[in-house]
């Protein structure tokens, strides 16, 4: 006796957030800091940016450090030296982004301009390549919108560095934080009534 194969198709596997139902209050608590934390780099663009810059910084040294690491792991001379080379060209970058924060906020400045402009050309060649399909409309919006954004930079550019920066930074703290009020307010609301 054969039987016939089981084609069901399993329901796709949900998230169980049962242990973040109870810590709703606490979720929506750090979005308010985030919030908040965004509020005060929209109030100081300027030192908004120069945090970003330093946290940039570090993150370069971090990586350069782990790159270092890494090249001990490498066997051939001139792959570890290259590897070596790049780590060490890493730290070095990072430490310049402290000695001046001006000079790597303006040049990360022009990097972000210049990634949205391309961004936002690749994101209008995309909707035109699938234009007549469901949506398309929408991503050539988000690439003028994209386009635009990045255009508008760099025509201030380098008078954008002082304040782009930071107020991206706190533009992306406050949508953060409405998106963790967003999920614990949601959590709570899935709470099961307690008698």
């Amino acid at each position: 006796m054969t039987s016939a194969p089981d084609t069901s198709i399993a329901p796709p596997a949900s998230t169980d957030l049962t242990p973040l139902r109870s810590k709703w209050g606490w979720i929506v608590a750090l979005g308010i800091v985030y919030a908040i934390a965004g509020l005060i780099a929209l109030g100081s663009v300027a030192t908004a940016t120069l945090a970003s810059v330093f946290v940039v910084g570090i993150m370069m040294i971090v990586a350069g450090v782990a790159e270092v690491f890494n090249a001990f792991q490498i066997k051939t001379w001139g792959r570890f030296l290259l590897w070596v080379l790049i780590g060490l060209l890493y730290i070095v970058g990072g430490f310049v982004t402290f000695q001046n924060p001006i000079l790597a906020a303006v040049l990360l400045t022009l990097i972000l301009g210049a990634t949205l402009v391309a961004s936002g050309v690749m994101r209008i060649v995309l909707a035109f390549s699938v234009k007549g399909e469901a949506a398309w409309g929408w991503i050539l919006l988000s690439g003028i919108i994209t386009l635009l954004l990045g255009v508008l930079i760099l025509l201030r550019w380098p008078i954008s560095s002082i304040y782009i920066l930071g107020m991206f930074l706190g533009i992306d703290l406050i949508f953060a934080g409405a998106g963790w009020i967003g999920l614990g307010l949601g959590l709570r609301r899935q709470q099961p009534k307690t008698a």
